[in-house]
């Protein structure tokens, strides 16, 4: 599998996620609910973003370093981190919902940049034996198998 492929089934399955929390997030009552859904996103969107920076971004930095393209996916990444923290400060429920909807819809935008400008840049710079090795090292790192031959 390569890292590209990893990357982009895993944006697969969070904007799974990210739809069903969009689904119950009106009826959500109270700040606490809304912020244990936070959490939730946090905890994906941490991995998912450590093995984009330190797998497939670090492999790039060399390529799109004039381009400007790898920071801003680095910015969305903090916006969206910022984002996600003043979800628990929220002092509403209201505000608590419409901060944690900002947030999915960031990422599913900076989800999609990714896979219109960036993975086709990775895929086009790096040998195919080297996006290959990038998606070992993130079955690796997540603990996930790959399917057999």
């Amino acid at each position: 599998m390569k890292i590209t492929e990893a990357l982009i089934a895993e944006h697969t399955i969070f904007l799974g996620v990210f739809d069903e929390i969009e689904r119950v997030l009106p009826s959500l009552a109270s700040p606490l609910e809304v912020k244990t859904m936070a959490q939730i996103v946090e905890g994906l969107l941490r991995h998912h973003a450590e093995a984009e920076s330190n797998l497939a971004y670090l492999a790039l930095d060399h390529v799109l370093q004039d381009q400007g393209d790898l920071q801003r996916m680095h910015q969305d990444h903090h916006e969206i981190d910022g984002r996600l923290k003043k979800v628990h400060t929220a002092g509403t429920c209201a505000e608590a919902r419409r901060l944690l909807k900002s947030v999915l819809l960031a990422s599913r935008e900076h989800f999609e940049l990714e896979e219109r400008s960036v993975f086709p840049i990775l895929e086009q710079a790096l040998q195919p034996e080297t996006l290959c090795e990038l998606g070992q090292a993130w079955l690796e790192r997540t603990g996930a198998r790959a399917c057999p031959a």
